[in-house]
């Protein structure tokens, strides 16, 4: 039952890894192939519908949480608070926004969907699904069938090479 919960918590987060780990551990095949897809699309859920309310809450509690610094230590943060309070800082781009740029500009909705279980992880791929497609009408459908999909796909590969994975 541990190693249950710690497949589905994991596969929560980091889902391609999740279905070959739960075979070398020692999991039967259909627990395993549950727990990933169980894992999976209820990461998604919790990401997707978590991710808008956190944003924002977010945003709202900056100028609150730099006027309770106390002023012993105000002095250190105090650039960091004047970036923080003011309404649009200037877009920083680190290698981790290029990426999520150049994934949205070249590969647009249907490559999140896709990418998501495989290169992205499930947190990132519901963050940008809500942040860019929640309008889109079928997201949630899209994404639980990508999940479902790619654990067709991993099930096929760890039936194609089970001295792997046995």
């Amino acid at each position: 039952m541990l190693k249950i919960l710690h497949i589905v918590l994991l596969a929560s987060v980091k889902y391609i890894v999740t279905l070959p780990y739960a075979m070398i551990i020692g999991l039967d095949y259909k627990y395993a192939l549950l727990a990933v897809l169980t894992g999976g699309i209820g990461g998604f859920l919790f990401f997707f519908y978590i991710s808008k309310p956190l944003n924002r809450g977010l945003m709202r509690m900056w100028p609150c949480l730099c006027n309770a610094i106390p002023n012993s230590i105000k002095g250190r943060y105090h650039a960091w608070c004047i970036t923080r309070m003011k309404k649009k800082p200037k877009r920083i781009f680190t290698r981790r926004n290029r990426f999520i740029t150049r994934m949205r500009s070249n590969y647009g909705f249907w490559g999140v969907i896709i990418a998501t279980p495989v290169l992205l992880t499930i947190p990132i791929g519901a963050f940008l699904a809500n942040k860019y497609y929640a309008q889109r009408r079928h997201i949630v459908l899209y994404m639980i069938l990508s999940i479902i999909g790619w654990a067709g796909v991993l099930s096929g590969l760890v039936h194609l090479f089970p001295k792997v994975f046995f």
